[in-house]
Parts: C-alpha cells; sequence; structure tokens
C-alpha cells in the first residue's frame, strides 16, 4: 500500500496539554506573577545608520513610576561583551557602544512600575544623531554580494552545462523579507535570586541554548541560570537564539534590582527577532528532449545585517534533489543597514525551492511533459552530492497519493484552458526535502508507585505537540495507557535536550523516550526475576520502593556517516483566478509527507496544515516593506502586513506515507515541520501559471502582478 490517510484510520492521541491551553491555564512567559514585578519598554533609533550625539534621558527619568533609564552612558557593563580588542561580527551587543546599524535598533531600556508608565516614559526619551548614508535595498546593492567566511560555490560535474543543453531555460526569482510573526509576542521576565543567580521566563526554543547565552553574557555558572519555557505560543526560528532585548532584561533587573517583565510589541517583532531575508535567485536548467536533465545552474544572494552575517542553504536544495550529472551552485550575501536575519520555517530550503521548483516547472511546459513525469525521469535513487544510500525516500508514494487526491488528471497542460464559473482554474505541485537529523538527548524516566509513568528532559514544544508524541511513544513502549503519563519539558535544570527547530525533536527526543523506557522496563525485568515484568506496581509494591527511575543519554550512531537522512514532500494546489481582478483563491490544498513512523497523527496532520496556510501566506501575501529613503519599514503591523485568514485558507487534506525509517532511529520517525512549508510557495506560483499562463516570479503573488 502506497500510504493512508491516518487521520482518518487511526486518529491517535489528543494532545495532552490542550485542556491547559484552551481553558487559559497554561502560562506563557509574560504571564507569570513574579513578586515585585516592574516592566520595561525599549526605545528604537529612528536614523538607520550613524552614531548618537546626544540621549536626553532627563524627562523619562522624571515621569511618574520611572525606576532608571538604561542606555549606553549608564548601563552596567555585561561582562561577556568586555574585550580588549574590537569584537569581531556577531550578535548586537546592547547599550555596549554610542553605534546604530539599524532603524529600530534598541538604544534605550525604560523601567517603571507599570507598563503603561513605562510606555508612556519611553516616548519622552530624545536622541540626536551623526546619520550615515544607509543601505537598505539589496537589489540596489547586489554587486557588492560576497561568499560567505567558509563558504564555497559548488561544482557536480561541468559547470553552466545547462547552457549546452537542447531544451533550457533560465529565470531570476525573488522572495522579499517575511516575518515570522507567532500568536504570542517575544517576552521575558528576568529575576536575580543572588549577585550570580538569575531566573528567566523566557519565549524560547531552546531553554538549554538561552541558559548557555546567558552565563556567557554575564559570566555566570550555567547552573546558575534557570530558564523556564514550558509554554511556547509559535516560534517558527524566531526563538532560535537569544536576543539583545533578553539580555537588556537581565541586565535591568540587576540594575533596578527587581525582577523586570520586558514584552515586545508588535512592532518590535519587525526588527528584533530576525525574519526571512530577502533574497534574488537565477536558476539555469537544461535537459535533452526526453526530459533527462544535462545541467543545474542555482545562483543566490540573500541580505545580511553589517554587524552579523547571516547564512542559510539556500542553493543547497538544487545540489539535492534530483538526478543530474552536471550541477553547479553559488550563493553570496550582502551586508546592509538592517537588522539580522535568522532561520525561518523551512530555512533556506523554502526559499531555494521555491525557484528550483517554478524553474522544473518552467523546463515542463518547455518540453510540454507533466511537470510529475518530469520529476520522475530525474528522480534521485540516492544521494547525488555522495552517492550515499537514502535511509529511506518514499517521495515516488507521495507524488502518487498527492496527485490522487487532488485530482491531477483534471489538469489541462495548456495554460489558461479551463475556467470554472467565470474563474480561471488551474493545478500546480512542487517537491520538498530537508535534513533528517538526530541529535542527543537525555531523558529520566520514573515510574511512581501509583502506576504512573514521569518523563522528564529539557527540550520546549513551540506549538507541534511534542509532549503529545513523547507520551504516544512511552505509552506504546510501556504498555500502559497514556493517561498514566507525565511529560515534563521545558526547564533548564532537567535532562539535556536539543533546541526545537531544524525538524529533529521528535528523531532525537523521542528516541530518547523510547530507550529510557526500554532501559526502565528492563530494570523492571531485573526485579521481577520470573515473575510478571509488565505489572510495575505489584513489582514496586514487593520490592518495597515508591518509584523506580532511569536516566537515559540516547543519541545516533554510525550510521550518520553512511546514509543520507531526509524527509520529503510533495505539495498540490488548485487555485481560481478572477480574470477581470486577478484576485487569486486557494480551491484545493494537498500536502502528503514522507517523514517515517507518523508517531501522533492529530500533530502530524496540524503540523502539515499550518506549514501549508504558512506557505501560501509566502506565496499570496506576505512582504515586509521598506521605504528605502529611510530604511524604515512600512508596514510593521498586521493592518498592512498580510497574512492569510480563515477566509483565505480552504480545507487543506494532509496524508502520510507513513513508512518507517528505522536506520535513523528506534522508532522510524523523522521531521515534518519544515518539510511542511518547503515546495508549498511553488506549488501556488505554477498553479496560478497553469490557470493564467502568467508567470510570477518575484513574491508574493499579488493581483497587480497578474493584471499588467
Amino acid at each position: 500500500m502506497m500510504g493512508t490517510d491516518i487521520t482518518n484510520d487511526k486518529p491517535g492521541l489528543s494532545r495532552v496539554d490542550g485542556r491547559l491551553k484552551v481553558t487559559g491555564k497554561a502560562k506563557y512567559a509574560a504571564e507569570y506573577d513574579v513578586k515585585g514585578l516592574v516592566y520595561g519598554v525599549l526605545v528604537g533609533s529612528t536614523v538607520t545608520k550613524g552614531s548618537i550625539k546626544n540621549i536626553d534621558t532627563k524627562k523619562a527619568e522624571g515621569a511618574p513610576g520611572v525606576l532608571s533609564v538604561l542606555t549606553y552612558l549608564n548601563a552596567p557593563k555585561i561582562p561577556g561583551y568586555q574585550t580588549d580588542s574590537p569584537p569581531p561580527k556577531g550578535p548586537l551587543k546592547i547599550f555596549n557602544n554610542n553605534q546604530v546599524y539599524f532603524n529600530g535598533q534598541p538604544i534605550a531600556l525604560v523601567v517603571a512600575d507599570s507598563f503603561e508608565r513605562a510606555l508612556f516614559a519611553a516616548s519622552l526619551v530624545n536622541a540626536t544623531y551623526n546619520v550615515d548614508t544607509h543601505q537598505t535595498d539589496l537589489k540596489a546593492n547586489i554587486a557588492n554580494g560576497q561568499i560567505p567566511g567558509r563558504g564555497k560555490d559548488y561544482l557536480k560535474g561541468q559547470e553552466d552545462a545547462w547552457k549546452t543543453a537542447p531544451i533550457k531555460i533560465e529565470q531570476e526569482y525573488t522572495i522579499p523579507t517575511e516575518v515570522h510573526n507567532p500568536m504570542e509576542l517575544h517576552a521575558i521576565i528576568a529575576r536575580w535570586d543572588a549577585d550570580d543567580k538569575v531566573t528567566v521566563w523566557d519565549k524560547t526554543q531552546g531553554v538549554k541554548g538561552t541558559q548557555r547565552s546567558i552565563a556567557q553574557a554575564f559570566k555566570l555558572p550555567p547552573d546558575n541560570v534557570q530558564v523556564n519555557a514550558p509554554f511556547v505560543g509559535g516560534a517558527f526560528g524566531a526563538a532560535l537564539r537569544t536576543w539583545p532585548h533578553e539580555i537588556a532584561a537581565v541586565l535591568a533587573a540587576k540594575a533596578v534590582g527587581k525582577p523586570v517583565k520586558l514584552v515586545l510589541s508588535r512592532a518590535d517583532m519587525f526588527t528584533s527577532v530576525g525574519y526571512r531575508p530577502y533574497t534574488w535567485q537565477k536558476v539555469g536548467i537544461g535537459a535533452s528532449a526526453d526530459g533527462k536533465l544535462a545541467g543545474i545552474t542555482h545562483e543566490a544572494t540573500g541580505q545580511t545585517s553589517v554587524y552579523e552575517d547571516f547564512t542559510e542553504g539556500v542553493v543547497n536544495i538544487s545540489q539535492l534533489m534530483y538526478a543530474c550529472p552536471n550541477v553547479n551552485t553559488r550563493y553570496k550575501i550582502v551586508s546592509l543597514n538592517v537588522n539580522v536575519p535568522t532561520p525561518m520555517r523551512g530555512p533556506g530550503e523554502a526559499t531555494g525551492a521555491f525557484a528550483l521548483e517554478c524553474a522544473m516547472d518552467e523546463l515542463s511546459y518547455q518540453l510540454n511533459i507533466d511537470p510529475i513525469e518530469l520529476r520522475m525521469r530525474n528522480y534521485a535513487e540516492t544521494d547525488p552530492s555522495n552517492n550515499k544510500p537514502y535511509s529511506s525516500k518514499f517521495l515516488s508514494d507521495a507524488y502518487k497519493i498527492g496527485a490522487d487526491k487532488i485530482g491531477w488528471t483534471n489538469r489541462n497542460q495548456k495554460p489558461g484552458a479551463v475556467t470554472e464559473n467565470g474563474w480561471l482554474a488551474g493545478y500546480g505541485m512542487a517537491a520538498g526535502m530537508f535534513g533528517a537529523h538526530r541529535s542527543s538527548a537525555t531523558v529520566l524516566a520514573r515510574m511512581m508507585a501509583d502506576g504512573t509513568l514521569i518523563l522528564q528532559t529539557a527540550v520546549t514544544d513551540i506549538g507541534p505537540g511534542t509532549g503529545t508524541g513523547m507520551v504516544t511513544v512511552a505509552a506504546e513502549t510501556m504498555g500502559i495507557p497514556a493517561d498514566k503519563i507525565r511529560f515534563d519539558l521545558g526547564d533548564s535544570s532537567l535532562p539535556p535536550s536539543p533546541t526545537q527547530g531544524g525538524s529533529q525533536v521528535m528523531s532525537t527526543v523521542g528516541s530518547a523516550v523510547h530507550d529510557a523506557c526500554v532501559a526502565l522496563k528492563e530494570k523492571f525485568k531485573a526485579l521481577a526475576g520470573n515473575g510478571d515484568a509488565t505489572n510495575y506496581t505489584q513489582i514496586l509494591k514487593q520490592q518495597n520502593l515508591d518509584k523506580l527511575e532511569v536516566t537515559t543519554a540516547s543519541k545516533g550512531g554510525e550510521e550518520q556517516g553512511k546514509y543520507s537522512m531526509y524527509s520529503w514532500s510533495v505539495h498540490f494546489m488548485k487555485v481560481l483566478v478572477h480574470p477581470a481582478t486577478g484576485v487569486v483563491k486557494i480551491d484545493k490544498a494537498i500536502s502528503v509527507a514522507d517523514a517515517g513512523t507518523i508517531i501522533s497523527a492529530k500533530t502530524a496532520r496540524s503540523q502539515m496544515i499550518g506549514g501549508t496556510i504558512m506557505g501560501t501566506g509566502m506565496a499570496l501575501m506576505e512582504e515586509a516593506i521598506i521605504d528605502h529613503r529611510y530604511g524604515r519599514l512600512v508596514n510593521n503591523n498586521f493592518a498592512d502586513y498580510h497574512v492569510p485568514v480563515q477566509a483565505d485558507i480552504p480545507q487543506v487534506e494532509a496524508y502520510f506515507v507513513n513508512k518507517p525509517d528505522l536506520i535513523i532511529n528506534p522508532i522510524g520517525a523523522k521531521g515534518m515541520g519544515e518539510i511542511a512549508t518547503v515546495g508549498v510557495a511553488a506549488a501556488v506560483a505554477n498553479a496560478v501559471y497553469n490557470a493564467t499562463g502568467k508567470r510570477v516570479r518575484d513574491l508574493p503573488i499579488t493581483p497587480d502582478k497578474l493584471l499588467v
């Protein structure tokens, strides 16, 4: 059987934390009631490049309830920022000097006894600047692109071989800046418990990573930094690192001797916690008349900040996706006066897949070959970049499932040939891939005398249902009901786990949960002797024990060097385009994942639906716009920065190949969070072309671009 819609056949466990979330009992970073709490509000630079000439804080300091106004002039020195030589490029060191690198850069932090008073006082801070000429336009500065440090061009076979192929295309594609914009604003509460001990409640995708960052900045033993993040209201990559506002809150709490809460505004979210960078791409593809690829050249240039280099694997997908004898890629970055980008769901691959999968679609029309057939004729059975076998790959199954569910046979190869009720109708598809990673994690498993199993590890959950997946693994391994299992997470004092990002948590932590449960069962087996080793409560009673526990570390082995490991997806779209207005409606969306064993069917389905919605926003709406005259964002709000709402999205259907990959880990599961988005934007763009005959290569696909 190719695969099944397991969301119908096997619904699986409902979210173990669902009731806490929907009843409001789940507490997020800004919601903790900490005794003596005061409030911080950031003040941002109003210029884009230069230095602070003077910063007047007297009015703010004299405002009601204000405890302190921190700037580079009076803020306590952050120990980890002090060096004898000029620092190299790296994370922005807040309040370290008077330099301004981007518009909205924090230049002051007002602390007051209420949020409203802090917000008012922040409006009273006045700065003057020595202004320099700024650069924020990638296209205007693309000639200044540089190969990033330790980066290099990739070449397999002959360079630019596509140019001599019988059939070829070359096109340019651009993706604008996109902002993560999760529902929960970034927030932190910082409290010093002693001169060398601090506790924070923080929005973070990795409590251990945040613990290390704060410890390094303030020169503290890591164990003296307690980080709490039991619930995180979405992140998509924006909370993968410790940002300047987090360091500022810890610094302010030290300065005023009180716990400080700092919550970013929605406008701050556009300038303080990263984004998907504006990226220009050019793809050249050549093939023989029968559709066999002869060469691929993929170039990309993305933006970064002037103070820190950000790179991502935009061109890597062209090295890996198809069997092609000649592939070369080039990747550069341009330093601009913008805040630094950061990974955003499907980082690099989502950007690169838009260009590659649109180019493949364009080639299919040149060849007059069905887009799925073209991909199958160039299907890579082994990794094209290193000739290693895959740990598993069932993408061909995913193609078949998706084509059947979308009704691909209804597609007309001629663009603009089909209408439905006065709308142009079109079908498009695109594939996606992302590395299937397994790092290391440690899990404590403790069986209590009443039969309750407690699992503990420091991993966070940004929304995919991590706890639900881990409880499912434990229930199946231990042979006990899920409601007898508690999964503790989001606490830096718990055994170490990786940051939630890069589609690694289910593979890594799920395997650690499995291994811990197996070890615990072995311990019970030793105690039971010849008795029933599965009657855990009886064994504990017989041994006069109130609990039995193990702590197990788990990680991948030699297989990681022997195999190439990836998750795969394919996205199908049917769109309707109004010929008079250019309005695009998604009529039907099908996403199919090849992500190994599906552990938790309900949350897996949610992952795919959420990723498809995000990719649809990428295709049709999302664009952070800078007025380059001033270097300032003009749509840093939800009124002007458009994201999909309910009316924009039809019922998205998610399907799964659901075949285990037992090489990568003992539970057979691979990551899904990234492949849920990688390829979606290209599928939409390809469907729009099939409907209209107009190819939009500069996202987003807005009506004006279809009416020219």
